[in-house]
């Protein structure tokens, strides 16, 4: 399960520049038998980025040996805030 946390912080948020992970946009990973599920948001329900970082995690995750196939679900509560960030996150984006 590292592994795939770990290959969504490949994924970066092109507008902002930081990773989905520690911008704190992932709510739920799940994986069984090479089945990833992932529920997430996105920092405003009218993100212009939207295709593009789903589709980012879609192709991020597949590429892994051990999975087979990837559902992300984009839900829009509870809302994203700042407050979901990661300390490296708010820094980068200053914040702290």
């Amino acid at each position: 399960m590292d592994e795939i946390w770990n290959c969504l912080k490949e994924v970066y948020d092109p507008e902002l520049g930081v990773n989905i992970v520690d911008l704190g946009l992932v709510y739920d990973l799940q994986f069984e038998e090479g089945k990833v599920s992932v529920i997430m948001t996105l920092t405003t329900p009218g993100c212009p980025m939207h295709d593009t970082i789903v589709g980012g995690v879609k192709r991020a995750l597949e590429a892994l040996p051990e999975v087979d196939s990837c559902q992300v679900d984009v839900v829009w509560e509870p809302a994203w805030s700042p407050s979901l960030m990661s300390d490296e996150a708010k820094e980068s984006l200053g914040y702290m």
